[in-house]
Protein backbone atom coordinates (compact mmCIF):
# COMPACT_ATOMS: atom_id res chain seq x y z
CA UNK A 1 0.00 0.00 0.00
CA UNK A 2 1.95 2.94 -1.27
CA UNK A 3 1.91 6.69 -1.13
CA UNK A 4 1.85 8.80 -4.30
CA UNK A 5 5.56 8.20 -5.07
CA UNK A 6 5.06 4.46 -4.62
CA UNK A 7 6.91 4.00 -1.33
CA UNK A 8 5.00 2.67 1.68
CA UNK A 9 4.29 5.09 4.52
CA UNK A 10 5.58 2.88 7.31
CA UNK A 11 7.02 3.22 10.78
CA UNK A 12 7.55 1.39 14.01
CA UNK A 13 4.47 0.02 15.73
CA UNK A 14 2.94 2.72 17.93
CA UNK A 15 3.13 2.02 21.68
CA UNK A 16 -0.67 1.78 21.98
CA UNK A 17 -0.78 -0.80 19.17
CA UNK A 18 2.10 -3.08 20.11
CA UNK A 19 1.46 -6.81 20.06
CA UNK A 20 3.09 -10.14 20.84
CA UNK A 21 4.96 -10.74 17.57
CA UNK A 22 6.10 -14.24 18.53
CA UNK A 23 2.53 -15.30 19.28
CA UNK A 24 1.35 -13.73 16.00
CA UNK A 25 4.07 -15.55 14.04
CA UNK A 26 3.05 -18.87 15.56
CA UNK A 27 -0.60 -18.26 14.65
CA UNK A 28 0.30 -17.28 11.07
CA UNK A 29 2.41 -20.42 10.66
CA UNK A 30 -0.57 -22.53 11.72
CA UNK A 31 -3.29 -20.67 9.77
CA UNK A 32 -1.84 -19.04 6.62
CA UNK A 33 -0.99 -21.41 3.79
CA UNK A 34 2.67 -21.15 2.77
CA UNK A 35 3.65 -18.86 5.65
CA UNK A 36 7.23 -19.19 6.83
CA UNK A 37 9.09 -16.86 9.21
CA UNK A 38 10.97 -15.11 10.58
CA UNK A 39 8.43 -12.31 10.84
CA UNK A 40 9.02 -8.55 10.87
CA UNK A 41 6.18 -6.18 11.82
CA UNK A 42 5.75 -2.50 10.92
CA UNK A 43 2.72 -0.23 11.12
CA UNK A 44 1.27 1.86 8.31
CA UNK A 45 1.16 5.55 9.18
CA UNK A 46 -2.02 7.55 8.85
CA UNK A 47 -5.56 6.28 9.03
CA UNK A 48 -7.77 6.74 12.03
CA UNK A 49 -9.72 3.54 12.45
CA UNK A 50 -8.34 0.01 12.39
CA UNK A 51 -4.57 -0.23 12.99
CA UNK A 52 -2.92 -1.70 9.89
CA UNK A 53 0.43 -3.50 9.80
CA UNK A 54 2.90 -4.75 7.19
CA UNK A 55 4.00 -8.30 7.93
CA UNK A 56 7.25 -9.18 6.18
CA UNK A 57 8.91 -12.57 5.84
CA UNK A 58 11.83 -13.64 3.61
CA UNK A 59 9.37 -15.05 1.06
CA UNK A 60 6.26 -12.86 1.21
CA UNK A 61 4.57 -9.73 2.53
CA UNK A 62 1.12 -9.54 4.05
CA UNK A 63 -1.13 -6.84 5.46
CA UNK A 64 -2.87 -7.26 8.81
CA UNK A 65 -5.78 -5.15 10.02
CA UNK A 66 -6.98 -5.41 13.60
CA UNK A 67 -9.47 -3.78 15.88
CA UNK A 68 -7.98 -1.01 18.01
CA UNK A 69 -7.56 -1.57 21.74
CA UNK A 70 -9.93 -0.23 24.37
CA UNK A 71 -13.68 0.12 24.71
CA UNK A 72 -15.24 0.45 21.25
CA UNK A 73 -18.44 2.11 20.10
CA UNK A 74 -21.24 -0.23 19.11
CA UNK A 75 -21.02 -1.57 15.53
CA UNK A 76 -17.56 -0.01 15.00
CA UNK A 77 -14.27 -1.56 13.84
CA UNK A 78 -15.81 -4.81 12.61
CA UNK A 79 -12.79 -6.35 10.90
CA UNK A 80 -14.69 -9.61 10.51
CA UNK A 81 -17.11 -7.83 8.17
CA UNK A 82 -14.24 -6.37 6.15
CA UNK A 83 -12.77 -9.83 5.76
CA UNK A 84 -16.07 -11.42 4.83
CA UNK A 85 -17.02 -8.96 2.10
CA UNK A 86 -13.59 -9.01 0.43
CA UNK A 87 -13.55 -12.81 0.58
CA UNK A 88 -17.00 -12.88 -1.03
CA UNK A 89 -16.01 -10.47 -3.80
CA UNK A 90 -12.86 -12.42 -4.70
CA UNK A 91 -14.47 -14.05 -7.76
CA UNK A 92 -16.36 -10.97 -9.01
CA UNK A 93 -15.20 -8.13 -11.31
CA UNK A 94 -14.65 -5.96 -8.20
CA UNK A 95 -10.89 -5.92 -7.52
CA UNK A 96 -9.97 -6.90 -3.95
CA UNK A 97 -6.84 -8.32 -2.29
CA UNK A 98 -6.60 -12.05 -1.64
CA UNK A 99 -7.85 -12.83 1.84
CA UNK A 100 -5.64 -15.21 3.84
CA UNK A 101 -7.14 -15.70 7.30
CA UNK A 102 -9.43 -14.22 9.95
CA UNK A 103 -8.65 -14.56 13.66
CA UNK A 104 -11.35 -13.86 16.23
CA UNK A 105 -9.31 -15.24 19.13
CA UNK A 106 -8.38 -12.09 21.04
CA UNK A 107 -5.61 -13.90 22.95
CA UNK A 108 -3.32 -13.78 19.88
CA UNK A 109 -2.79 -10.01 19.47
CA UNK A 110 -5.34 -8.58 21.90
CA UNK A 111 -8.17 -8.06 19.41
CA UNK A 112 -9.60 -9.83 16.36
CA UNK A 113 -7.73 -9.32 13.06
CA UNK A 114 -7.41 -10.55 9.50
CA UNK A 115 -4.52 -11.06 7.10
CA UNK A 116 -4.48 -10.45 3.34
CA UNK A 117 -1.87 -10.33 0.60
CA UNK A 118 0.23 -7.18 0.21
CA UNK A 119 -0.12 -5.60 -3.24
CA UNK A 120 2.28 -3.32 -5.07
CA UNK A 121 0.49 -0.30 -6.40
CA UNK A 122 -0.32 3.38 -6.09
CA UNK A 123 -2.62 5.02 -3.57
CA UNK A 124 -3.29 8.66 -4.34
CA UNK A 125 -3.43 10.59 -1.08
CA UNK A 126 -3.88 13.92 -2.88
CA UNK A 127 -7.12 13.98 -4.89
CA UNK A 128 -5.73 16.82 -7.01
CA UNK A 129 -3.24 14.35 -8.52
CA UNK A 130 -0.22 16.68 -8.75
CA UNK A 131 2.34 15.89 -11.41
CA UNK A 132 -0.13 14.25 -13.78
CA UNK A 133 -1.39 15.42 -17.16
CA UNK A 134 -5.09 16.28 -17.66
CA UNK A 135 -5.75 13.02 -19.60
CA UNK A 136 -4.07 11.00 -16.83
CA UNK A 137 -6.22 12.66 -14.17
CA UNK A 138 -9.39 12.09 -16.17
CA UNK A 139 -8.53 8.41 -16.61
CA UNK A 140 -8.04 8.00 -12.84
CA UNK A 141 -11.46 9.51 -12.05
CA UNK A 142 -13.15 7.59 -14.87
CA UNK A 143 -11.78 4.37 -13.37
CA UNK A 144 -12.86 5.38 -9.87
CA UNK A 145 -16.50 5.77 -10.88
CA UNK A 146 -16.42 2.69 -13.15
CA UNK A 147 -15.31 0.36 -10.36
CA UNK A 148 -17.94 1.80 -8.02
CA UNK A 149 -20.61 0.80 -10.54
CA UNK A 150 -19.11 -2.71 -10.72
CA UNK A 151 -19.65 -3.05 -6.98
CA UNK A 152 -23.23 -1.84 -7.19
CA UNK A 153 -23.92 -4.39 -9.95
CA UNK A 154 -22.96 -7.38 -7.76
CA UNK A 155 -25.91 -9.52 -6.64
CA UNK A 156 -25.46 -9.89 -2.86
CA UNK A 157 -27.25 -13.23 -2.79
CA UNK A 158 -25.05 -14.66 -5.57
CA UNK A 159 -21.89 -14.02 -3.52
CA UNK A 160 -23.30 -15.18 -0.19
CA UNK A 161 -23.96 -11.73 1.25
CA UNK A 162 -27.76 -11.74 1.39
CA UNK A 163 -27.53 -11.48 5.19
CA UNK A 164 -24.82 -8.81 5.21
CA UNK A 165 -27.30 -6.16 6.24
CA UNK A 166 -31.02 -5.66 6.58
CA UNK A 167 -32.49 -4.82 3.17
CA UNK A 168 -34.73 -1.79 3.02
CA UNK A 169 -35.07 1.40 5.08
CA UNK A 170 -31.34 1.96 4.69
CA UNK A 171 -31.23 5.70 5.28
CA UNK A 172 -33.70 5.54 8.14
CA UNK A 173 -31.52 2.99 9.90
CA UNK A 174 -28.28 4.74 9.01
CA UNK A 175 -29.39 8.15 10.24
CA UNK A 176 -30.48 6.53 13.50
CA UNK A 177 -27.21 4.64 13.81
CA UNK A 178 -24.98 7.67 13.30
CA UNK A 179 -27.04 9.78 15.68
CA UNK A 180 -26.46 7.08 18.29
CA UNK A 181 -22.74 6.84 17.45
CA UNK A 182 -22.41 10.61 17.66
CA UNK A 183 -24.17 10.75 21.03
CA UNK A 184 -21.88 8.00 22.31
CA UNK A 185 -18.78 10.06 21.47
CA UNK A 186 -20.16 13.59 22.01
CA UNK A 187 -17.79 15.97 23.79
CA UNK A 188 -19.57 19.32 23.33
CA UNK A 189 -22.73 20.87 21.87
CA UNK A 190 -22.40 21.46 18.10
CA UNK A 191 -25.47 23.39 16.86
CA UNK A 192 -25.11 22.25 13.23
CA UNK A 193 -25.14 18.60 14.32
CA UNK A 194 -28.28 19.21 16.37
CA UNK A 195 -29.96 20.79 13.33
CA UNK A 196 -28.99 17.85 11.11
CA UNK A 197 -30.34 15.37 13.64
CA UNK A 198 -33.68 17.19 13.34
CA UNK A 199 -33.73 17.92 9.60
CA UNK A 200 -32.30 14.78 7.97
CA UNK A 201 -35.03 12.23 8.86
CA UNK A 202 -37.90 14.08 7.11
CA UNK A 203 -35.80 14.36 3.93
CA UNK A 204 -35.16 10.62 3.48
CA UNK A 205 -36.09 9.70 -0.15
CA UNK A 206 -38.74 7.09 -0.92
CA UNK A 207 -36.40 5.18 -3.31
CA UNK A 208 -35.31 2.03 -1.47
CA UNK A 209 -32.88 0.36 -3.89
CA UNK A 210 -30.60 -2.22 -2.25
CA UNK A 211 -27.06 -3.11 -3.35
CA UNK A 212 -23.72 -3.70 -1.66
CA UNK A 213 -22.68 -0.23 -0.48
CA UNK A 214 -18.99 0.26 0.33
CA UNK A 215 -19.54 3.12 2.74
CA UNK A 216 -16.07 4.69 2.40
CA UNK A 217 -15.43 4.56 -1.34
CA UNK A 218 -13.04 7.33 -2.41
CA UNK A 219 -9.73 7.83 -4.17
CA UNK A 220 -7.59 7.23 -1.09
CA UNK A 221 -9.27 3.89 -0.41
CA UNK A 222 -8.46 2.23 -3.72
CA UNK A 223 -5.13 1.04 -5.08
CA UNK A 224 -4.13 1.60 -8.69
CA UNK A 225 -1.78 -0.46 -10.83
CA UNK A 226 1.84 0.80 -10.56
CA UNK A 227 1.75 2.34 -14.05
CA UNK A 228 -1.76 1.97 -15.49
CA UNK A 229 -4.96 3.91 -14.64
CA UNK A 230 -6.50 0.66 -13.42
CA UNK A 231 -7.73 -0.14 -9.92
CA UNK A 232 -6.23 -3.39 -8.60
CA UNK A 233 -7.81 -3.30 -5.13
CA UNK A 234 -10.69 -1.62 -3.33
CA UNK A 235 -9.74 -1.29 0.34
CA UNK A 236 -11.17 -0.18 3.71
CA UNK A 237 -14.50 -2.04 3.79
CA UNK A 238 -15.22 -1.43 7.46
CA UNK A 239 -18.45 0.49 6.73
CA UNK A 240 -19.72 -1.83 3.99
CA UNK A 241 -23.25 -3.18 4.25
CA UNK A 242 -26.34 -3.89 2.18
CA UNK A 243 -27.53 -0.40 1.50
CA UNK A 244 -28.44 2.23 -1.01
CA UNK A 245 -25.97 2.74 -3.87
CA UNK A 246 -26.56 6.49 -3.93
CA UNK A 247 -25.05 6.70 -0.45
CA UNK A 248 -21.72 5.89 -2.13
CA UNK A 249 -22.12 8.50 -4.87
CA UNK A 250 -23.12 11.10 -2.27
CA UNK A 251 -20.02 10.22 -0.27
CA UNK A 252 -17.86 10.59 -3.39
CA UNK A 253 -19.29 14.05 -3.95
CA UNK A 254 -17.91 15.28 -0.62
CA UNK A 255 -14.63 15.75 -2.48
CA UNK A 256 -16.00 18.74 -4.40
CA UNK A 257 -17.07 20.41 -1.13
CA UNK A 258 -14.27 19.40 1.22
CA UNK A 259 -11.54 21.79 2.37
CA UNK A 260 -9.76 19.08 4.36
CA UNK A 261 -6.25 18.25 3.21
CA UNK A 262 -6.26 15.09 5.32
CA UNK A 263 -9.57 13.71 4.02
CA UNK A 264 -9.16 14.97 0.46
CA UNK A 265 -10.00 18.20 -1.34
CA UNK A 266 -10.15 19.77 -4.78
CA UNK A 267 -9.99 23.26 -3.33
CA UNK A 268 -8.14 25.73 -5.53
CA UNK A 269 -8.16 23.49 -8.60
CA UNK A 270 -9.21 24.73 -12.04
CA UNK A 271 -11.19 21.61 -12.88
CA UNK A 272 -11.49 22.35 -16.61
CA UNK A 273 -7.74 22.80 -16.98
CA UNK A 274 -6.82 19.91 -14.66
CA UNK A 275 -8.77 17.17 -16.42
CA UNK A 276 -10.59 16.30 -13.17
CA UNK A 277 -14.36 16.11 -13.77
CA UNK A 278 -16.78 18.48 -12.13
CA UNK A 279 -19.19 17.10 -9.56
CA UNK A 280 -21.97 17.20 -12.15
CA UNK A 281 -19.84 15.34 -14.71
CA UNK A 282 -18.88 12.67 -12.16
CA UNK A 283 -22.51 12.13 -11.11
CA UNK A 284 -23.60 12.03 -14.76
CA UNK A 285 -20.96 9.37 -15.50
CA UNK A 286 -22.31 7.24 -12.65
CA UNK A 287 -25.88 7.65 -13.88
CA UNK A 288 -24.86 6.73 -17.43
CA UNK A 289 -22.90 3.63 -16.38
CA UNK A 290 -25.76 2.39 -14.18
CA UNK A 291 -28.53 3.18 -16.65
CA UNK A 292 -30.18 5.84 -14.49
CA UNK A 293 -31.90 8.85 -16.05
CA UNK A 294 -30.34 11.00 -13.36
CA UNK A 295 -30.04 11.32 -9.60
CA UNK A 296 -32.83 13.09 -7.73
CA UNK A 297 -32.15 14.93 -4.46
CA UNK A 298 -28.36 14.74 -4.60
CA UNK A 299 -28.23 17.32 -1.75
CA UNK A 300 -29.76 14.75 0.64
CA UNK A 301 -27.25 12.02 -0.27
CA UNK A 302 -24.39 14.47 0.04
CA UNK A 303 -25.64 15.96 3.34
CA UNK A 304 -26.21 12.49 4.78
CA UNK A 305 -22.66 11.47 3.82
CA UNK A 306 -21.20 14.60 5.42
CA UNK A 307 -23.26 14.03 8.57
CA UNK A 308 -22.11 10.42 8.79
CA UNK A 309 -18.49 11.50 8.27
CA UNK A 310 -18.92 14.08 11.03
CA UNK A 311 -20.22 11.37 13.36
CA UNK A 312 -17.31 9.09 12.49
CA UNK A 313 -14.87 11.98 12.97
CA UNK A 314 -16.37 12.68 16.38
CA UNK A 315 -15.70 9.07 17.35
CA UNK A 316 -12.11 9.33 16.11
CA UNK A 317 -11.65 12.62 17.99
CA UNK A 318 -12.94 11.07 21.21
CA UNK A 319 -10.74 7.97 20.88
CA UNK A 320 -7.66 10.09 20.20
CA UNK A 321 -8.60 12.34 23.13
CA UNK A 322 -8.73 9.23 25.31
CA UNK A 323 -5.30 8.15 24.05
CA UNK A 324 -6.48 4.90 22.44
CA UNK A 325 -6.97 6.05 18.83
CA UNK A 326 -4.68 5.67 15.83
CA UNK A 327 -3.90 9.42 15.83
CA UNK A 328 -2.32 11.84 18.26
CA UNK A 329 -4.60 13.32 20.96
CA UNK A 330 -5.91 16.81 20.15
CA UNK A 331 -8.31 19.32 21.64
CA UNK A 332 -9.13 20.78 18.21
CA UNK A 333 -12.52 19.48 17.12
CA UNK A 334 -12.96 21.98 14.28
CA UNK A 335 -13.08 19.23 11.65
CA UNK A 336 -16.37 17.87 12.96
CA UNK A 337 -17.86 21.36 13.14
CA UNK A 338 -16.86 22.17 9.56
CA UNK A 339 -18.34 18.91 8.25
CA UNK A 340 -21.59 19.52 10.11
CA UNK A 341 -21.85 23.11 8.87
CA UNK A 342 -21.19 22.02 5.28
CA UNK A 343 -23.80 19.26 5.54
CA UNK A 344 -26.42 21.66 6.82
CA UNK A 345 -25.65 24.18 4.10
CA UNK A 346 -25.97 21.48 1.40
CA UNK A 347 -29.20 20.10 2.85
CA UNK A 348 -30.84 23.53 2.95
CA UNK A 349 -29.81 24.71 -0.52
Amino acid sequence: MADDPGTPSLGDVRPAHRLDEARLEAWLAANVEGFSGPLSVQQFKGGASNPTYLLTTPAARYVMRKKPPGQLLASAHQVDREYRVMKALGDTPVPVPRMRALCEDESVVGTSFYVMDFLEGRIFRDARLPGMTPPERRAIYDELVRVMTLLHAVDPEAVGLSDFGRPGNYFERQVGRWIKQYRGAETELIPAMEALITELPPRIPADDTVTIAHGDYRLENVMFHPTEPRIIAVLDWELCTLGHPLADIGYNCILWHSRSESWGTLDGIDLAASGIPTEAEYVAAYARLTGRDGIDDLPFYLAFSLFRLASISQGVFKRNLDGIGAGEPSTDNSGVKILAATALEVLRR
